[in-house]
């Protein structure tokens, strides 16, 4: 999901100074992919986040339990299996209902199996109420790096 290059250590630790906060991560749905939000925890630790790790195969109410138990500033998806669709629809929409409506929202991956434009997929997710959505070569600094940014602001 999440692409790295050796040059990313330097920025991720630079991004240790931008701002700190707790994230909720994991694989949304029945998806199993984990190599990609393992290297995304790690990166986010280094930079000074601290990280409530789900695993794989989370479903929406796990997320929204996790952020609302840990007082959590976002929850970082990844969905590399294609059907994030199925599986993040009304995701926004229980975390108003629980009380989390400031929560940032975070989808990064192979989100779709069919051929749609990068562009068209993007809005699509943010149109379902995230904040922030990735393509797979997406570099981990890149997505701390706005992490910080919008945790600021």
């Amino acid at each position: 999901m999440w692409g790295i290059s050796f040059g990313d250590g330097e920025r991720i630790m630079k991004a240790n100074k931008i701002s700190k906060g707790t994230v909720v991560t994991g694989v949304i749905g029945d998806d199993v992919h984990v190599i990609g939000i393992r290297l995304l925890e790690h990166a986010l630790e280094l930079a000074g986040f601290k990280v409530v790790r789900l695993g794989v195969q989370v479903s929406q109410e796990e997320f929204v339990h996790a952020a609302i138990e840990t007082k959590a500033d976002a929850i970082l998806i990844s969905s590399l299996g294609g059907h994030a669709k199925v599986f993040a629809a009304g995701l926004r929409e229980k975390c108003t209902e629980s009380g989390l409506a400031g929560i940032r929202l975070y989808l990064g991956g192979q989100l779709l199996i069919r051929g749609m434009s990068w562009e068209d997929i993007g809005k699509m997710y943010k149109e379902m109420g995230f904040d922030r959505v990735y393509p797979p070569e997406t570099k981990l600094s890149q997505a701390i790096i706005d992490l910080g940014s919008d945790l600021q602001a």
